[in-house]
């Protein structure tokens, strides 16, 4: 089983990645991720992305919406830790300027995070994140 210690240091670089995701760049989150086959980003900006260059790509696009921001906190919600995987579920408080918009905007993205032991460090194989961190109606589920 991993050292606890690993994971706790792992969390740590990737909400520092976080800090520069909010700057638009990926470059900081980009070293965690498995390069598997099957590693898989589901992002707010568009389907699950799966294999190494379709999630870079992904990765790439979505850390171009956010520019002069931080991230602010992360709730753990959830963390669970196996031999050879662990998940870990959160609500990452964000602040940036998003889009083409002027001002900073505070957002709240509700995550899931898998990660899996490969050659003794933990790596991501799956990251979705979106915008749901509030009760919605049911309808909120159908096409607009």
């Amino acid at each position: 089983m991993s050292n606890p210690k690993a994971l706790e240091e792992f969390l740590h670089q990737y909400h520092q990645g976080m800090e520069q995701f909010m700057r638009g760049s990926c470059e900081g989150v980009k070293p965690l991720f498995s390069t598997s086959d099957n590693v898989t980003l589901g992002n707010p900006f568009g389907p699950v992305a799966k294999g190494w260059d379709r999630v870079v790509d992904a990765m790439e696009r979505a850390a171009k919406n956010y520019r002069d921001g931080e991230a602010t906190g992360f709730d753990n919600i959830s963390t669970v830790v196996t031999a050879e995987l662990a998940y870990i579920v959160e609500v990452e408080r964000l602040r940036a300027k998003v889009g083409g918009r002027l001002e900073t905007s505070d957002l709240s993205l509700r995550v899931t995070t898998i990660l899996r032991l490969e050659r003794g460090n933990w790596k991501i194989v799956h990251r979705h994140a979106d915008p749901i961190s509030t009760a919605r109606p049911a309808e909120s589920v159908l096409p607009s």
